[in-house]
């Protein structure tokens, strides 16, 4: 959805020629119009949009669905970036970008989308007041569920797992992007950030999530 019909031509067709059905709108509102009349699997969302910018799109979108979203952003919008990660886009792209890193963020996001799910026998995960069941994608914590977009399950998955490991950024961006390529390690940040706002009962001094200045992050270990 990119309010340049150049740029959605020039984005459809090569979706078109790898067999994806495409549907586009021109501004906001009529974004969120075809997003109420049919299921998608991917949103693509520029952030300039006429009548209802694309930050707003998104977090309306987000209020009442899990669906992968990238973002469009203009080369340098620093603070555009932060915005829309933190109203739930799953990843950005930032304008001038090859047809490459196109495919290749599209195809992930719709692997990562498609692996939701999945049966599995992984056992939950509870550390204090916190429970993690990854058969379910479910977090509770202190009796609340917490909705989590994918992303964020995934980043805290993969911490709760090793518990006291510090993992670094491009290890997280690796795990849940399966690689590191044309993504700003800083992306990691912003969904740490989300994430402690969601489970910590003050993001300044966290009881889950810790950051390792330089390295990384690590999910609190648990004392016998």
């Amino acid at each position: 959805m990119d309010d340049e019909q150049s740029v959605q031509t020039l984005l459809s067709y090569p979706l078109r020629r790898d067999g994806y059905d495409v549907v586009s709108a021109h501004d906001g509102q009529e974004a969120l119009q075809r997003f109420s009349e049919a299921r998608f699997d991917l949103v693509i969302l520029d952030l300039m949009l006429p009548k209802l910018d694309g930050i707003e799109v998104c977090r309306r979108m987000r209020s009442r669905s899990q669906v992968p979203i990238i973002m469009l952003t203009a080369k340098g919008d620093e603070i555009d970036k932060v915005v829309g990660l933190e109203m739930g886009a799953d990843d950005y792209i930032t304008k001038p970008f090859s047809m490459r890193e196109f495919r290749s963020r599209v195809k992930a996001a719709l692997r990562r989308s498609r692996m939701v799910g999945a049966a599995g026998d992984e056992e939950p995960i509870s550390s204090g007041e916190l429970r993690i069941d990854f058969d379910r994608r479910s977090v509770v914590v202190r009796d609340d569920d917490i909705r989590l977009t994918y992303v964020e399950f995934e980043i805290l998955a993969a911490l709760a797992r090793a518990p006291g490991r510090v993992l670094t950024r491009e290890t997280l961006l690796e795990h849940v992007w399966g690689d590191s390529d044309y993504r700003d390690p800083r992306t990691v940040d912003v969904h740490i950030r989300h994430l402690r706002e969601k489970l910590e009962r003050d993001p300044k001094e966290p009881e889950y999530l810790f950051t390792v200045r330089g390295v990384g992050y690590r999910f609190r270990e648990e004392r016998p």
